[in-house]
């Protein structure tokens, strides 16, 4: 038996788990969205793209993409910034450093509901922390303008630690000559930071940007639980109305629609930052 052969013995078994837990399921999805097919009244009826179709004049579908981007850049930019600055903390020498960088991932490590639902206290009208702080009386989970941006600020909570860890592995691999050479050339911090840390942090921030992007565009446990989609369906994200037309109103052809829309989104994000990753490894093996 060749090498090949005895590799592919191995390969083998997990192509055929794969098929089953991933291959077939899309598979299905996509069957199931060109379908109108309501449990409730028995209704099982092929209509082709219809389904497609029905997305461009369904204002509650542009309604959920449109909180969808806005969760997803807002949370996404403000984790990149304060984990990127919790991070240079981080990598500097000071005592108790292992202790305080355990500590600063206790977000990350709390469940998600289990952080919405902490965080539908700290945002309750009456009862709340937030407001006894500030001295204010505002409805953050019940304005139209407050429900999103508070869901952003518990994501960037609960997420930054996650991004600071990534990027301060990232930092520790840099050269710490290189940085000396620029001090005796008479570089400043700002400078380094500018000309040499930035641009060889680049590969590691567009892994994060993969790993956080995916993410919050697929968001639904922690909206869902603080808000449940509202007030009036302005936290309402892709993810949410999906699991809504596919599970309360049992639309199971529509709802796999979404589910492709909400597929296709991610694989397009995915091949983004995977040929900008590509390019700027090629431009590094270069120079």
């Amino acid at each position: 038996m060749t090498e090949r052969e005895s590799g592919n013995r191995y390969v083998i078994p997990a192509l055929v788990l794969l098929t089953f837990v991933t291959i077939y399921p899309v598979s299905y999805v996509l069957y199931l969205s060109l379908y109108r097919r309501l449990l409730i009244f028995d209704i099982s009826r092929f209509i082709g793209l219809d389904n497609y179709l029905f997305l461009f004049s369904d204002d509650r579908f542009w309604n959920a993409l449109k909180n969808t981007v806005y969760f997803t850049s807002l949370s996404v930019s403000l984790e990149l910034l304060f984990g990127l600055c919790v991070a240079v903390l981080l990598n500097r020498p000071f005592r108790f450093r292992g202790w305080i960088r355990a500590v600063v991932l206790i977000p990350w490590a709390i469940p998600t509901v289990v952080s919405a639902r902490m965080w539908e206290w700290i945002y309750n009208t009456d009862f709340g922390i937030l407001n006894y702080l500030i001295g204010s009386k505002i409805n953050w989970l019940g304005s139209p303008f407050w429900a999103l941006n508070a869901a952003v600020f518990m994501d960037v909570w609960k997420t930054t630690p996650f991004v600071a860890i990534l990027l301060m592995a990232g930092l520790q691999v840099i050269p710490k000559d290189i940085c000396q050479a620029a001090r005796v050339d008479g570089a400043g911090g700002l400078a380094i930071f500018r000309r040499i840390t930035l641009p060889l942090l680049k590969p590691v921030i567009l892994v994060v940007l993969i790993f956080r992007t995916l993410d919050a565009f697929r968001v639904f446990d922690a909206i869902y639980v603080l808000t449940g989609g509202g007030p009036a369906n302005t936290t309402e994200t892709l993810s949410i109305y999906a699991y809504k037309v596919l599970f309360q109103t049992l639309q199971f052809g529509y709802g796999s629609t979404l589910s492709v829309v909400v597929f296709l989104c991610t694989g397009g994000i995915s091949i983004f930052y995977i040929r900008l990753l590509s390019r700027g490894i090629k431009r590094t093996l270069h120079d």
